[in-house]
């Protein structure tokens, strides 16, 4: 073994290493240990063989073979360890997370009690789910999301200037949303309910990185984190309706109807405790959906990408402009986001050092096919702005999301197209999306507080 009074930038360097391998989610600290003792005794035969203490720590790392592949073997060695990660008391990967983990149930439960709570507040005051809609579209991210932030921040052990920054954009929020006198058919209505909860969930982007937001990985991690969170908070919601279903039936079967309880308390309560209960299960249970994702990723990047290109041969072909209803604006405004959130899912889970592939390729065309649409999106916008209604809130906004989308996709299609020709680094397409966020964060805010008195409260 390495002598243990040895260089100490030589175990620095070790130290580094087994702090890389940890962050594979499918090794555990006793994977972790085998590999380093294997790594040390290859240092050493080096070392005898008059290698200099790096050039011998450099060539064993290289011999050890991709870590990927080494992460892969342990995980089909283990694949038990899949179902134990599931699984509320499952093994821990040593003896100081025993207690960790059962600290981050218990405040995870208080902060999802707290957002079941909250949820009803409301109801004290007069305010019930079928009378009051409007307030509760306007809301409900209120209720559940300052609570998950809440969550993430002491995980990270956010200091005071995050936690003050993060109730001030929550207060902000709140404000914003209740402060304005719409009417409940207003348009601004319907923009707050959308932008709102895309301002909210920034917000705990921030809570999730802390004091590591200039960083451009915590950053692209805070994305992986909102896939893996939005997956399990799907699987719930699957979970729930059948679960809603199932009490409504059999009840209704000896003679009581569930309705109010469940249309008043199960749905919206489980709702947003959900919220809570799917950001810790990102957190706690070391991430098992990672792996399924980017194959989701992986298998509907081409589906999206033939879908796309043949719209755009079909607009050629028959020479017909997009020209339809606000609903189907709104359709192609969705598309495009669920094509952008298709790259930054990807890059999240690509190692960086790999060269360019074939995917890459994919991912361009897919990026280009979407930076066409959303040409021919703007123009029909513009278009519109331009008739006889003129400017409303929600075209205002369609406008600026596009424009905002436009930027970002021809400058995202640039760099990928000069990583393809290996003329810049694949970091610097990371650094560009993970610093694009506060533009969406900046222009949701901008819509929630300033478009509401701009269009006289329309």
């Amino acid at each position: 073994m390495t002598a243990p009074d040895g260089p100490q930038e030589l175990e620095a360097q070790f130290a580094q290493w087994r702090q890389y391998v940890l962050r594979r989610r499918e090794l555990q600290a006793v994977d972790a240990d085998e590999l380093e003792d294997l790594l040390r005794g290859s240092v050493d035969e080096l070392v005898a063989a008059g290698l200099s203490p790096d050039e011998a720590f450099l060539v064993a790392v290289k011999r050890m073979g991709s870590l990927d592949e080494l992460s892969r073997e342990f995980a089909r060695e283990h694949s038990e360890r899949l179902w134990k990660q599931l699984v509320l008391t499952g093994d821990s990967a040593g003896p100081a997370d025993g207690p960790r983990a059962r600290r981050d149930l218990w405040v995870m439960l208080a902060c999802a009690a707290g957002a079941l709570v909250s949820v009803k507040v409301p109801v004290l005051f007069g305010l019930s789910f079928g009378d009051d809609g409007a307030f509760y579209a306007r809301n409900f991210t209120l209720f559940a999301l300052p609570w998950l932030a809440a969550y993430l921040a002491w995980r990270r052990s956010a200091r005071r200037p995050v936690i003050a920054a993060l109730a001030v954009l929550f207060a902000l929020g709140a404000v914003s949303a209740n402060a304005y006198p719409l009417a409940d058919d207003s348009q601004s209505v319907v923009v707050t309910s959308v932008h709102l909860p895309i301002a909210l969930w920034l917000v705990v982007g921030l809570a999730y990185v802390a004091d590591d937001w200039r960083s451009s990985r915590r950053r692209m991690d805070f994305i992986r984190f909102t896939g893996e969170w939005f997956i399990y908070l799907v699987l719930m919601a699957l979970g729930g309706g059948v679960l809603a279903a199932f009490l409504f039936n059999t009840f209704a079967a000896i003679g009581i109807v569930p309705q109010e309880f469940v249309s008043q308390w199960l749905l919206p309560g489980g709702a947003a405790a959900a919220v809570v209960v799917a950001g810790w299960l990102v957190e706690a249970k070391q991430s098992v959906v990672e792996n399924i994702a980017p194959v989701l990723t992986r298998l509907f990047t081409p589906l999206f990408t033939a879908a796309l290109l043949a719209f755009l041969v079909a607009v050629v072909w028959t020479s017909h402009g997009i020209d339809v209803e606000r609903e189907a604006l709104l359709l192609f405004d969705l598309l495009l986001v669920v094509v952008l959130g298709l790259l930054l899912y990807s890059l999240s889970a690509r190692d960086p050092s790999a060269p360019p592939g074939p995917f890459d390729k994919l991912q361009l065309a897919l990026v280009v096919s979407a930076l066409a649409i959303d040409v021919l999106v703007l123009i029909e916008i513009t278009g519109r702005i331009t008739d006889d209604y003129g400017g409303t809130p929600n075209r205002a906004a369609a406008l600026g999301e596009n424009v905002i989308l436009l930027v970002n996709l021809a400058w995202s299609a640039w760099l990928l197209l000069t990583f393809i020709r290996r003329r810049t680094p694949f970091a610097a397409l990371e650094r560009w999306q993970t610093g694009y966020l506060p533009v969406y964060a900046a222009w949701a805010w901008i819509v929630v507080l300033v478009f509401p008195p701009l269009f006289g409260f329309a």
